[in-house]
């Protein structure tokens, strides 16, 4: 399954190169350079700001930084006065489950990149990919593709191996599953939980390094700790996990210890803490905390964060409101029902916990770590907002703007190790900045006084289109090749081996063999597509698509249109897709249809006629 799956994408990748060419969209003139004229620049690398800074931009990349009359502005550019503002990079969400809909209001709090470790399936490095070259408006997604976690999605067999959440079973297995992220396009390789079997994780962490690929690490233990996570080389501990486990004074004995992370920070051996911050110090290991959503509650500024929240949807531009989905509205302030937290004697000992980790981080950062700020945005958070209120908590803890202001580009950049291209202002990296209005070292909060974007060389419209639609539109954290797998399961469980009866199903036809022509027919299911992407512009594809139920009636619609096909058996249909459909990079739809009336038991009771979907992937071409 894995190398049909490889070789496929690898096809797919071939014949994109094969029909090559230079694309429309990258030809033509170059553009008018673009100058930003005066204002203070802090430049990501925490040196003293330059006040009077001039940045020339030509394309998507800075050519020169100085000062103001160091260098000649070049004829016919679009100057940006910022006089009495300041310059940045680009601000990073470093840890994000990215979905659809936060694209704008990330761009419009000045966020140009996230680090997603909810990770998208297949569909996250297309969705990258179309970002990079300017076609989907969103700031820069850094994905995984997947993760590894002792507790898999679905587990039908049919998953992909690109679906998150994939338990291997071997060391070569883990490292087979390596290989296939990087060749689908991942940013980093994630391991999810502490749990999995060393040996995986030493050859998870080995591969990675073979295939030039950082690692994350949820170290939580038992097996996989941030001690063991910074000795295999790790990168990050998103949620700075098993920190407090490591520290606490009484060790975890089972997994069945009632205490949560502020419960452990608690009872923090200050011995202990100490030696972990050298050690996760001498290894480069960066921490991103997310304070905000690890310790609901206990935030000094908590009340503020619950009024700016509910605020930021109360006022909102009626053209977000018209795609952002009113349950997601809901989950993102359902945190602030109530006080979070406990009460008592609970209450105040997970104070106390958060205080240590509070303090942990402080010290960890005055040895000279990297504290990363990451807000877990997630459909329970509100984006941008959520970043914000996580550099908040940083001063809380101790934490100066100019170390928050370079966890959040020029560290954020390199432990996805794209320190080359991103994270500070520098002439020969990709122009990403932000100019805002009041001074961010004398308040981070300043961050949000945004006056000017811009991604990759171009200035972004700030504000709201009511008609914002990714050609990607991711979601969830899944985004699965073929939906409803679970159902598919369920399904063939009860059409094939039932217990006798005479509306059970049959088994599909052989090769070569007739479909059935029943008088009612059965609600047909998907089981896989392949190959899973194309590119945009590919000429007239055959695609596998694989499952059950399909009758000599059977239809097969693509993005709702019928296409031909050829049955190879009654478990598998060879589809013609033709080149004019493919011609729109997207996400597209592929359904069986059967023809009514549907069997009372395998039809009806089943579905209404119509298959589960797989999805066509069609990317960008270069």
């Amino acid at each position: 399954m894995l190398n049909r799956f490889v070789s496929a994408f690898l096809c797919g990748t071939l014949a994109a190169l094969a029909a090559g060419g230079l694309s429309s969209r990258a030809a033509g003139q170059a553009p008018a350079a673009l100058v930003i004229d005066g204002g203070t620049l802090i430049d990501g690398n925490g040196g003293t700001p330059v006040a009077g800074a001039l940045i020339i931009i030509e394309g998507d990349r800075i050519t020169t930084v100085s000062r103001r009359g160091q260098a000649p502005i070049p004829l016919g550019a679009q100057v940006v006065r910022a006089d009495g503002k300041f310059i940045l990079p680009g601000l990073w969400d470093s840890q994000v489950s990215y979905n659809w809909y936060y694209g704008e209001v990330m761009l419009n709090h000045g966020i140009t990149s996230t680090i997603d470790v909810g990770i998208a399936g297949e569909i996250g490095a297309p969705h990258r990919d179309a970002v990079h070259k300017g076609l989907v408006r969103g700031p820069r997604p850094f994905t995984g593709i997947s993760r590894f976690t002792n507790h898999p999605i679905g587990g039908t067999g049919l998953e992909t191996p690109g679906t998150p959440g994939r338990t291997p079973k071997t060391a070569e297995e883990a490292r087979a599953l390596v290989r296939t992220w990087a060749e689908l396009g991942a940013d980093m390789i994630q391991i999810a939980e502490g749990g999995l079997p060393m040996e995986i994780n030493r050859a998870v962490a080995d591969e990675a390094r073979r295939v030039g690929k950082p690692t994350f690490m949820r170290a939580y233990g038992p097996v996989l700790g941030p001690r063991e996570a910074a000795l295999l080389g790790t990168t990050n501990l998103p949620h700075s996990a098993g920190i407090g486990r490591s520290v606490a004074r009484t060790p975890v004995v089972s997994e069945d210890d009632p205490r949560n992370e502020a419960d452990l920070y608690a009872d923090m051996d200050e011995a202990k803490a100490k030696d972990l911050i050298q050690l996760l110090v001498e290894h480069g290991v960066a921490l991103t905390p997310t304070f905000r959503a690890t310790y609901p509650g206990f935030q000094r500024d908590w009340d503020t964060f619950a009024q700016e929240d509910r605020r930021f949807f109360e006022t909102a531009d009626p053209a977000l409101l018209a795609y952002y989905p009113p349950e997601r509205i809901e989950t993102a302030l359902a945190v602030y029902r109530g006080r979070p937290g406990g009460t008592g004697a609970v209450r105040e000992r997970r104070l106390q916990g958060f205080r240590n980790a509070l303090r942990f981080h402080k010290l960890f950062a005055d040895a000279g770590g990297r504290v990363v700020p990451g807000a877990n945005t997630n459909p329970t958070r509100v984006p941008g907002n959520s970043l914000i209120h996580e550099m908040l908590i940083f001063v809380e803890a101790g934490i100066s703007p100019m170390q928050i202001i370079q966890g959040a580009t020029k560290w954020s950049a390199e432990m996805i190790a794209r320190g080359r291209d991103l994270g500070t202002v520098e002439p020969g990296k990709l122009a990403d900045l932000v100019i805002v209005n009041a001074d961010p070292l004398q308040n981070i909060a300043n961050l949000r006084q945004i006056d000017t974007v811009i991604l990759g060389g171009k200035r972004v419209e700030r504000g709201y289109s009511a008609g914002y639609n990714p050609v990607f539109r991711r979601e969830s954290e899944l985004n699965p090749p073929v939906e409803a797998l679970l159902w598919v399961h369920a399904f063939k469980a009860v059409a094939f081996t039932g217990s006798g009866g005479r509306f059970n199903g049959q088994r599909p036809v052989g090769p070569g063999q007739p479909l059935p022509n029943p008088i009612e027919s059965p609600q047909p299911a998907i089981e896989s597509i392949s190959p899973i992407m194309v590119t945009e512009g590919s000429p007239t594809t055959t695609i596998t698509l694989r499952g059950f139920n399909f009758v000599r009636r059977s239809q097969v619609l693509f993005k709702g249109v019928p296409v031909p096909f050829t049955p190879v058996s009654g478990s598998e249909l060879q589809v013609t897709i033709d080149a004019g459909l493919l011609r729109e990079a997207g996400w597209h739809d592929l359904v069986v249809r059967n023809p009514w009336p549907l069997h009372p038991e395998i039809g009806l009771q089943w579905g209404h006629g119509t298959s589960n979907k797989a999805h066509l992937i069609v990317r960008f071409r270069d």
